[in-house]
């Protein structure tokens, strides 16, 4: 997407922004070039109403604790502009007051903090902050904050470089490591990716600033197109004016009515005909329908899903959940009664299919489908495939980093969902305003609603995936180059994998009455996710190029003992349970190398213990059906 006509002549920054941190005044802007509002002077400390919260953005919270620090935020589009999201870059850095050489009246304090931050209209994030990060070091060392040319220059030459530059290629990546993000996270990068398709609620969670966007932006590049074409509409939000305004659906116009319907019978009736009610019983049943009233408002009459259905915002918030049920997601919840959804329609493990290659809607060139245009409903520049989902629309936002003055976004009635980043602890501790917290230090996803849990479960054949994943990036290859940094293994491949993961999911969604292929992904996550927005917006649409894409799950096939294995293996490393059982093992270990009689004792305790966690373990894994020999595929071997 390049720019052209005015836009280019412009260049795709708009402005280069110092913020600082007055003692008296707090955050604020100190100078701006071009003036943020035009009738004004470089040095005014006045915002535009949209951009309010941008000195406490630039300038993170806790900030101090830091000697430098790195900011990806974003701010909602000004009125009447042109531009849509508006993507931010900061720089922190702070230094002793003493050693400036030339020293205000308002310096008073001991340390000077300030923040030099760009806004583009083009989401170019690691590019903009390497050539940040190195006039931020010049402005810093200049120790005279006087002396502002080098920010104009800094904005000449980031507009002659950048003019024209096309959301192409690695560029738009840069800095973003899925490799760091599996080794960090392994498996649960797949259910993190499952979890931002339902539009949940997602916050993650980390200090410093730099570690929490790098994290988060990572997740969202393994969206294909995302970060490029999908975040245009990811900040419409309203500014709140005082503490104690009051936002009412009428006051939010169209963004309030825009947002899709969702009918509590939408979600029940799909699951029936994935996986017919013999297979699900009432109770199941009924828990779908529960999960479905947390998730949606309660139309009077369900809506076709090919129809163009205006939506309306979600009436509820996160249930209320014990400090128990805030645990590292269990996967042995979603073991029950999931042998038949586990069990890929061919009957025989698909062998032949090496996920190697990128596909080919991301790659094609000018004409072919890797073409974007303009999407018919979401507006977004979409290829043929019609990706990039929108995701982040109508009310679903993306804030890489959330300031605390934004705090009341996670109730605003006119937020269907987020996913946002924060530092402070207060967003921590309001759980019940979250669906999902994602400790990134400890890389531990918190889901306090047990059938979101049981949504996100995954299957053999995900586990697989997953498997197939964390195998290629941490085992050593023979087969890579330039000291282990080859195709296989490396970032671009693993966002291919990912392309082709949605490309085979969205296809296999097409198919009707094939409960088996789709059981594959998950029978109810299917559900769940067929009546969110950004599935409807696609299905209404026709995408001539999905006929391209063989429907099913890359890794379908029949279940066996080496999937057993997987399961467990990952239930132990992810589960309360599995850890209790880990550290019953530990306990025994620990005890068989002891001495004298106390010996014959803590064995025997441990091994009382050690006995009752497995009993409890092996009660909720499902037996597997009796098969013939499989043919498993060469990665997935124990």
């Amino acid at each position: 997407m390049e720019l052209n006509g005015k836009e280019e002549l412009k260049g795709p920054v708009l402005h280069i922004v110092v913020v600082g941190f007055h003692h008296k005044k707090g955050c604020q802007v100190e100078y701006s070039y071009p003036p943020l509002i035009p009738e004004e002077g470089h040095d005014s400390n006045n915002l535009p109403e949209e951009w309010k919260y941008l000195p406490f953005l630039a300038l993170p919270d806790g900030a101090h604790n830091y000697q430098e620090d790195t900011v990806f935020f974003h701010l909602p589009p000004l009125a009447g502009a042109d531009v849509k999201c508006v993507y931010g870059v900061s720089c922190y850095r702070q230094i002793e007051a003493k050693s400036l050489k030339v020293r205000l009246a308002d310096v008073t304090r001991e340390t000077v903090q300030k923040s030099v931050c760009v806004l583009s209209q083009l989401p170019l994030y690691g590019l903009l902050q390497a050539k940040l990060q190195l006039i931020t070091h010049a402005y810093f060392e200049e120790k005279d904050f006087s002396q502002i040319s080098i920010l104009k220059e800094l904005y000449e030459h980031m507009n002659s470089s950048l003019r024209g530059t096309a959301l192409e290629g690695s560029q738009v990546f840069l800095g973003m490591s899925p490799r760091d993000l599996i080794l960090h996270f392994r498996h649960k990068v797949l259910i993190l990716f499952k979890l931002i398709l339902l539009e949940k609620k997602v916050l993650f969670y980390v200090s410093p600033v730099n570690r929490l966007v790098g994290a988060l932006m990572t997740v969202l590049s393994l969206f294909p197109g995302m970060i490029e074409h999908g975040l245009a509409d990811s900040s419409h939000y309203r500014p709140k004016s005082s503490v104690s305004e009051e936002i009412t659906l009428g006051d939010c116009g169209s963004g309030a009515e825009d947002l899709v319907s969702v009918s509590v019978t939408d979600i029940t009736n799909a699951t029936v005909e994935l996986m017919g009610e013999e297979v699900f019983g009432e109770d199941h049943t009924t828990s779908i329908v529960k999960a479905s009233r947390r998730t949606s408002p309660s139309p009077e009459t369900s809506t076709p899903a090919r129809e163009n259905t205006q939506l309306k915002p979600p009436s509820r918030t996160s249930p209320d959940s014990s400090e128990s049920d805030w645990e590292t997601l269990d996967p042995s919840v979603l073991e029950e009664g999931t042998s038949d959804s586990e069990v890929g329609g061919s009957g025989v493990l698909e062998t032949g299919i090496p996920i190697t290659v990128q596909p080919r809607g991301l790659s094609a060139g000018p004409g072919g489908q890797g073409a974007v245009s303009q999407g018919l409903v979401s507006g977004l520049e979409e290829d043929q495939y019609g990706l990039p989902l929108a995701i982040f629309t109508k009310g679903y936002l993306c804030l890489p980093y959330m300031a605390l003055q934004q705090h009341h976004l996670l109730s605003d009635v006119t937020v269907r969902g987020f996913v946002a980043g924060a530092t402070n602890i207060l967003f921590r501790q309001q759980r019940h305003l979250s669906d999902a917290i994602v400790d990134v230090e400890e890389a531990k996803l918190q889901i306090g609603d047990p059938e979101l849990r049981k949504l996100l479960g995954l299957t053999t054949a995900d586990l697989r995936f997953a498997d197939y994943l964390v195998k290629h990036v941490t085992e050593n290859r023979e087969d890579v180059f330039l000291d282990g940094t080859g195709w296989e293994g490396g970032d671009e491949w693993i966002r291919a994998q990912f392309g082709l993961y949605i490309h085979s999911l969205l296809s296999s969604t097409l198919l009707e009455d094939n409960e088996k292929l789709l059981a594959d992904w998950g029978a109810p996550f299917i559900s769940a996710w067929r009546i969110t927005h950004n599935y409807r917006v696609w299905f209404i649409n026709k995408h001539p190029a999905m006929a391209e894409i063989t429907p099913g799950h890359p890794f379908q096939g029949q279940y066996s003992a080496a999937d057993l294995k997987l399961r467990f293996s990952h239930s132990v490393q992810n589960s309360e349970r599995g850890k209790k059982m880990g550290a019953a093992v530990i306990t025994t270990s620990r005890s068989v190398v002891q001495t004298g009689k106390a010996v014959g004792q803590s064995v025997g305790v441990a091994l009382s213990s050690a006995k009752s966690a497995m009993s409890s373990w092996f009660s909720i894994v499902p037996t597997p059906a009796a098969s013939p020999e499989p043919q498993l595929p060469t990665e997935t071997k124990p």
